[in-house]
């Protein structure tokens, strides 16, 4: 196929982390503390979040939404781009893993900007929805694979016209690419590329950063 993405080995990958990431000391120290938490894997990229910053910057936001926010790398991506009165709310079910969050957003300095909700996020997403149509610039997905769907249609409701939202592991290990894949998270993001793909509602592109990242713009 022409005009293939490039194929990032171990020494381009050092070298696009070397000219282009500014990861600063905290969210290192961050990273470093999660490799020792379960499913660490979960963390997104150093190049991811400063990715989702500039675009955070780019939207001028002042509110977003986090749905899965393990502990706390892209939450402080996000809630350091927003203006000082502005608001990021996180979703998690885990007060072991926001624990840790907890920790590092009062060290950057960012309580005051975060509020996290613990519990189910379909409940909260319900919770906002009742009262807070259209009212979110920024929304990043990166939960339960099998509730994409459902999460999907819950930020298209709070996304403001001209909003962004951004999800996570779409191209998920390139396991959606491999048709002898069963398993049931694979199947469940392969129904939500397919259901973006063909959603007249928004205009979306699918990136090769991380672990695939999908933009999504509302235009409706």
């Amino acid at each position: 196929m022409s005009n293939r993405t490039l194929t990032i080995d171990d020494r381009m990958y050092e070298y696009l982390l070397s000219v282009s990431v500014d990861e600063s000391e905290l969210l290192s120290q961050l990273r470093e503390e999660t490799q020792g938490v379960e499913w660490s894997v979960m963390q997104i990229s150093p190049e991811q979040g400063q990715f989702m910053s500039l675009l955070v910057r780019l939207l001028n936001a002042k509110r977003a939404l986090e749905i899965g926010t393990y502990t706390g790398y892209s939450s402080i991506c996000i809630a350091n781009a927003l203006p000082d009165d502005g608001e990021l709310i996180c979703c998690d079910d885990s007060e072991e893993w926001t624990d840790v969050a907890r920790k590092y957003w009062k060290l950057a300095g960012l309580e005051n900007r975060i509020s996290l909700h613990v519990q189910a996020a379909s409940k909260t997403l319900q919770m906002l929805v009742e009262k807070e149509t259209g009212m979110f610039d920024f929304i990043f997905i990166d939960a339960d694979k099998q509730n994409y769907e459902l999460y999907y249609e819950h930020s298209l409701t709070l996304l403001r016209k001209g909003g962004l939202l951004a999800v996570d592991n779409t191209l998920w290990s390139g396991k959606v690419a491999d048709p002898d894949n069963s398993e049931p998270a694979t199947r469940a993001i392969r129904r939500f590329n397919e259901k973006i793909k063909n959603d007249d509602r928004v205009i979306k592109s699918l990136l090769p950063i991380g672990d695939g990242l999908t933009l999504i713009y509302k235009n409706v």
